[in-house]
C-alpha cells in the first residue's frame, strides 16, 4: 500500500456495518477518571501514561484524524472479524483502548446488545466514530479497571494494551471483569513491529553520535502471550500472528502517521532529541536498505491475536488422563476394510 495524495487506502472487510444516519444507535456519555500518572506497585514502570494520554488526546482532535485511521481500522475489522466467528450474541461488551471506535463500527445490534468503551484519551471518546450499537462512552485507564467483577460477556481490545506497565495485571482484570464463559479477543503489536525505522535510527545513530538510545517502544514478545494469558486464568486459548505492510514516500511521513496515530514513543528512557543530522542519515540508511523499486519504504506492523475463554462448566474440558480406549497406534485402523486390519 502507498501513501497518495496524503490518503491511505486499504480493502475493507466486505460485508462491515454501514449505518445510515437515521438508524444510529443513541450515545451514552459516563465519566470514570482513572488515577492520573498512577501504576501498579509491582510493575516495571516503563511508559509515562500521562504522556500518553497526551499524544492520543491530540491525536484525535487534529482536523483530519482520520487521515491516520488506515491501520486502526484494519485491526479493528479483523477483531470484529473474529468476534463474527463465534456463533453468538453478547448483550454487554467492552472495547479496552477504543480509540475512535475502530472495533464497533464494523459490528452490529444483532450481535452486540450495547457496548462500552472506554480509552485514557477524552478528545478520543468525544470524536468517536458513529455505530448502530448503543454505546456508554468511559474515560478509564487501561490499568485501572473500575467495573465490577463479572459484568461483561465480551472483553475487546484493539492496539492498546502495548502501552501497558503491567500487563499481566490488566489482563487478570479483564477476566475479573467477564462473565464466566465470557471471551476476550484482543490485539496488540509484536515484536517485529516497525524494525526497519529502528534499524536505521540505530545505525544513524551510532554513527553520528557514537552511541543510541530505543526511539521505537518496546514490544511483547509472542512466545509469553499464552503464558501471560493463561496466568490470568484464561483457558481455550488462541495466539496468532499477522504482518501488515505500509509503503510510505520516506521516513519522515512514517514518524508523521505515527504521531496522528497517537503512536509516537512514551517511554521513560526514549531521548528527548535527536540530532538533524542524524535524521537525514536515518532517513538516507532506511531508504538505501529498505526501498522498495518505485522509491517508496516499507514499515512492517506485527500484530499478535489473542483469544481466550473465562471458564464455566459448560466449556468442554480435556478427558481423564487414562481414560483413552484407544492407542494412538491404532488410529488410522479405525476405518480400514477388515481384510486390511487383519494383514
Amino acid at each position: 500500500m502507498l501513501r497518495s495524495a496524503g490518503l491511505w487506502h486499504f480493502c475493507r472487510r466486505l460485508g462491515a456495518a454501514r449505518v445510515p444516519a437515521e438508524n444510529l444507535g443513541r450515545r451514552e456519555v459516563t465519566s470514570g477518571v482513572s488515577p492520573r500518572g498512577g501504576s501498579s506497585s509491582r510493575a516495571l514502570n516503563i511508559f509515562d501514561r500521562d504522556l500518553k494520554r497526551k499524544q492520543k488526546n491530540w491525536a484525535a482532535q487534529q482536523p483530519e484524524p482520520t487521515k491516520f485511521d488506515y491501520l486502526k481500522e484494519e485491526v479493528g475489522s479483523r477483531i470484529a472479524d473474529r468476534v463474527y466467528d463465534i456463533p453468538r450474541d453478547f448483550p454487554l461488551a467492552l472495547d479496552l483502548g477504543c480509540g475512535r471506535g475502530y472495533i464497533a463500527q464494523y459490528l452490529n445490534k444483532e450481535t452486540i446488545g450495547k457496548f462500552f468503551q472506554a480509552d485514557i484519551a477524552e478528545n478520543a471518546l468525544k470524536n468517536s466514530l458513529e455505530t448502530e450499537i448503543p454505546t456508554v462512552s468511559v474515560l478509564v485507564d487501561e490499568e485501572f479497571l473500575p467495573f465490577r467483577e463479572n459484568t461483561f460477556d465480551l472483553v475487546v481490545s484493539s492496539l492498546s494494551l502495548h502501552w501497558v506497565n503491567d500487563l499481566p495485571r490488566a489482563l487478570e482484570q479483564i477476566h475479573y471483569i467477564l462473565k464466566p464463559d465470557g471471551v476476550f479477543i484482543g490485539a496488540m503489536f509484536g515484536g517485529d513491529t516497525l524494525y526497519e525505522l529502528r534499524c536505521s535510527l540505530q545505525l544513524a545513530e551510532t554513527e553520528r553520535e557514537g552511541g543510541f538510545s530505543p526511539h521505537v517502544s518496546p514490544f511483547t514478545a509472542v512466545s509469553d502471550l499464552g503464558h501471560l494469558l493463561g496466568r490470568a486464568g484464561f483457558n481455550t486459548l488462541t495466539v496468532d500472528t499477522d504482518e501488515i505492510q505500509v509503503n510510505y514516500p520516506g521516513m519522515f511521513e512514517l514518524m508523521e502517521d505515527l504521531q496522528g496515530m497517537g503512536e509516537s514513543n512514551c517511554s521513560w528512557n526514549r531521548k528527548a532529541l535527536l540530532h538533524r543530522n542524524t535524521m537525514l542519515a536515518a532517513a538516507a540508511v532506511y531508504r538505501e536498505m529498505y526501498r522498495n523499486e518505485d522509491g517508496s519504504v516499507p514499515a512492517t506492523y506485527q500484530i499478535y491475536y489473542m483469544i481466550g475463554w473465562k471458564y464455566h462448566e459448560s466449556q468442554a474440558r480435556p478427558a481423564r488422563r487414562g481414560s483413552a480406549t484407544v492407542s494412538f497406534g491404532e488410529l488410522g485402523k479405525i476405518n480400514m476394510p477388515e481384510e486390511e486390519k487383519s494383514q
